[in-house]
């Protein structure tokens, strides 16, 4: 079972993970590769990503990469964040405001808030 929290708690923790998210940086979608230790030359440093489902991959620079690796853990960090500030207004939303009549109860899974 699931421990319900209450609203201010909610609405902290709502607050923290909006500082972090303003706090990441530069965020890109993707994956990147470092290739400069293969046998058969090509590119070294690569970015790859989904466009209108193709895959599109891009050459870069060393610092590019560098750069563009760290977009990329920002992003993924970026979508962490949210999911969980998504739970959270769920879980606010569902509390605070006025339900519906309902023969049973909502389970948290239903309500996305798990």
């Amino acid at each position: 079972m699931q421990k319900i929290h209450s609203t201010p708690s909610l609405q902290r923790e709502y607050d923290q993970l909006a500082r972090r998210v303003s706090r990441l940086g530069l965020i890109s979608q993707g994956s990147v590769q470092d290739r400069t230790h293969r046998q058969r030359g090509g590119a070294g440093y690569q970015w790859t990503r989904k466009v209108a489902a193709k895959t599109v991959t891009v050459a870069l620079s060393q610092e590019q990469f560098s750069k563009m690796r760290q977009a990329v853990a920002n992003y993924r960090q970026l979508r962490r964040l949210l999911k969980r500030m998504e739970q959270i207004s769920r879980s606010i939303i569902f509390q605070t405001a006025p339900h519906t009549a309902r023969r049973k109860r909502l389970s948290p899974k239903v309500l996305g808030i798990m």
